[in-house]
C-alpha cells in the first residue's frame, strides 16, 4: 500500500471520526489498524501516529467498548495486538448502534421532555414547530430502531434496499 495515500486515509478517517462524536485519535487508530494487514502492539500505533501511548491505550480501550477492535494474542509474544473488527457489516453496524445511543436518543428523549415540562403559553409557534420535529424525529426513530434490532435483521434490510438503489 502506497504510504501517502495510507496516511491521506488514516487522516481522513480521523477527521471523519469527530462526526461519529469520538475524538480524532481514536479515529485515526481504527483508520490505521483498518489498513494494516497484521496485528499492531499499542507500541507500533503510538510510533507510527505520532501519538502518546497513554492516548493510544485509551482510544484502544474505547474501541474495544465500542466492538469495532479486538484484541488478539500472537503465541510466544507477551504484548497485546490489536485487530479491526475483521467483519465489516458488524463493524458499521456497531458503530451505528454506538451513535443512536449516544446521540440521537438523548436528542429525541430532551425533546420530549422539552415538549412534556415546559409552558408553551404564548410560543404556540415553537410548541407546533417542535411538535413537528418530535413527529418526524419519532418515526426516524422507529426506522432506525427496526433496523438496528440486530445484526443479521439489518444486513438483510441493508440488501432489499441496495437492490431499489440506482447502479
Amino acid at each position: 500500500m502506497d504510504f501517502e495515500e495510507k496516511n491521506r486515509f488514516i487522516e481522513s478517517w480521523g477527521s471523519m471520526g469527530i462526526l461519529w462524536g469520538i475524538n480524532r485519535s481514536m479515529a485515526r487508530i481504527h483508520a490505521f489498524l483498518l489498513v494494516s494487514e497484521e496485528p499492531v502492539d499499542s507500541a507500533e500505533i503510538s510510533s507510527y501516529l505520532s501519538i502518546s501511548r497513554g492516548n493510544t491505550s485509551m482510544c484502544l480501550k474505547e474501541l474495544r467498548n465500542w466492538g469495532v477492535v479486538q484484541r488478539v494474542n500472537i503465541s510466544g509474544d507477551r504484548r497485546d495486538f490489536y485487530i479491526t473488527e475483521p467483519d465489516t457489516w458488524k463493524m458499521l453496524y456497531r458503530i451505528a448502534l454506538n451513535r443512536k445511543s449516544r446521540e440521537f436518543d438523548p436528542a429525541l428523549h430532551a425533546l420530549r421532555h422539552l415538549l412534556a415540562e415546559t409552558d408553551m403559553t404564548g410560543s404556540e409557534k415553537v410548541h407546533e414547530r417542535l411538535s413537528q420535529v418530535e413527529d418526524i424525529l419519532a418515526i426516524l426513530d422507529h426506522i432506525i430502531a427496526g433496523f438496528l434490532e440486530n445484526e443479521t435483521r439489518s444486513r438483510t434490510m441493508l440488501d432489499f434496499v441496495k437492490t431499489m438503489a440506482p447502479k
